[in-house]
């Protein structure tokens, strides 16, 4: 059975790799090179309550992380957010000086009370499972660690009151940075993205003739083998539009049949769609299509 394995600050993550207290609380990178020693984490599940981003140059092992696992490939840059569990299958690298990368490590507390604290959460990579990992150009790479470069020296020195500012700035241009690159990402996989769409599409069409209820993101995604935020991301830049949105639309599409095409009432037909409240139902139609299910049903 499976020990687990929590770090809760950075302070704790310098122990377990055997490193010198950190110099910023709320922030560091680590360099696998400075690595003296590290806690033996092979088939321990590790929560780490920390933004990371990881930047593995060389192979190092299988990374159990949400359903998938992942061996991870060169210029790769995979991000976890707080409170998601990880596992490595295989023992860290002895030779740390053969790994190469960093992995920037931040406190939420870090941001708390900043824009970028705000909108976080717009960036769903930090929700993508690990065999979405972002690759990167060797250009891209060099943008990206000369960021790291300055929120690493900026940390190091003697903090003052524009310290906090400047990381944080820092942060918010790196992860703009990696917005752009998963876009560019996405779009060089365009043949691949389309055959996903063309088999969410399939998927979304078959539900209905068996179920009743509303499909959720995460049945589409477990069906394609991709986390629900990538999923819809993957939709929005191909489509337009996101998966929920998609949903949407078919529940809508269905809506208008059966308004025009029987004289069920409409609190019947929301609940043959999976709307528990007729309401609900009501809501959704109005705020996309701009009227009623009932004055639908009248203007047709």
């Amino acid at each position: 059975m499976s020990n687990t394995y929590t770090l809760n600050s950075i302070s704790q993550v310098h122990q377990a790799l055997g490193l010198p207290k950190p110099k910023h609380p709320l922030v560091t990178v680590v360099y696998p090179e400075n690595v003296k020693a590290v806690t033996n984490l092979k088939d321990v599940k590790v929560v780490v309550n920390l933004y990371q981003i990881t930047l593995k140059q060389f192979a190092c092992g299988t990374l159990i992380y949400g359903r998938n696992s992942y061996d991870y490939e060169e210029g790769t840059l995979v991000f976890t957010s707080p409170g998601q569990v990880v596992e490595y299958k295989d023992s860290p690298e002895e030779d740390h000086q053969n790994i190469g990368g960093w992995s920037l490590c931040f406190h939420p507390d870090l941001i708390r009370k900043s824009d970028l604290g705000n909108k976080i959460n717009q960036y769903n990579f930090f929700n993508y499972e690990v065999n979405e990992a972002l690759h990167l150009s060797d250009e891209e790479q060099k943008t990206i660690e000369e960021i790291i470069d300055k929120i690493t020296k900026e940390y190091s020195q003697n903090l003052d009151r524009h310290s906090q500012h400047l990381i944080v700035s820092n942060l918010e241009l790196l992860l703009d940075y990696c917005l752009r690159y998963y876009d560019r990402q996405f779009y060089t996989r365009a043949n691949l993205n389309t055959d996903v769409v063309s088999r969410f599409e399939r998927l979304l069409r078959a539900y209905y003739q068996t179920n009743k209820s509303i499909p959720n993101v995460n049945y589409f995604g477990e069906a394609l083998n991709l986390s629900p935020y990538y999923l819809s991301d993957l939709l929005k830049k191909e489509t337009g539009k996101s998966a929920q949105e998609h949903i949407h639309l078919m529940v809508i599409e269905k809506a208008k049949n059966r308004l025009l095409n029987s004289s069920d009432s409409v609190s019947s037909i929301g609940y043959d769609l999976g709307f528990e409240y007729p309401q609900h139902f009501s809501n959704l139609f109005k705020a996309k299509t701009g009227i009623s299910p009932r004055a639908y049903r009248n203007l047709n």
